[in-house]
């Protein structure tokens, strides 16, 4: 049994349909396994729950796919930086505050381990999951003038919103009692 299924086993009873829709989305669709498996990993590493990043970065390992893991969590990091400064700078609106440079290092953008395209998709999947209305607006943007599809951008945030409701699951059986922290061994 793999990581990721002995992880969908261990999501308690409330969150059947969880259970499902991780099955599925991680399955086939418009996105490469490469680009499947990287929004997971990113999308694991923004929801903060350690069982289920381990689960998630030895699934997307065991197949080969050490680039897109890298990439996942390198999007994931970033976006944590770059979510918080976006949406400050959405919600208080100040022309100010958007004239001024970020100053925030972004270098991995410039030289990721797969491609900027599907880097871009990776850190759209942690920007949804973290709520940032103009981060996720630019890297779709991007995302698609480089060439992935909108079928597969959907994708990619149908895996972010399963892998972030799997998470709340995860950690709500363990607030609950109901099962024992799960490990990706």
């Amino acid at each position: 049994m793999s990581p990721v299924d002995r992880l969908r086993e261990a999501l308690p009873d409330a969150a059947r349909d969880v259970r499902l829709n991780l099955q599925a989305v991680l399955q086939g669709g418009a996105l490469t396994e490469g680009q499947r498996w990287g929004v997971a990993v990113a999308s694991a590493a923004a929801a903060r729950q350690p069982a289920l990043l381990s689960a998630v970065l030895a699934e997307a390992r065991s197949r080969g796919l050490d680039s897109a893991a890298e990439d996942g969590l390198a999007a994931a990091a970033l976006m944590a930086m770059n979510n918080v400064y976006y949406r400050f700078r959405h919600m208080v609106g100040k022309p100010g505050y958007t004239e001024m440079p970020a100053r925030l290092r972004m270098g991995r953008l410039a030289q990721p381990a797969t491609s900027r395209a599907d880097l871009e998709l990776f850190s759209l999947a942690a920007s949804a999951i973290n709520g940032c209305e103009a981060c996720v607006r630019t890297h779709e943007d991007v995302v698609v003038k480089g060439g992935i599809g909108e079928e597969a951008v959907h994708d990619a945030v149908r895996i972010a919103a399963v892998i972030h409701a799997a998470a709340v699951a995860l950690e709500a059986g363990e607030v609950a009692g109901g099962h024992e922290a799960v490990s990706a061994a």
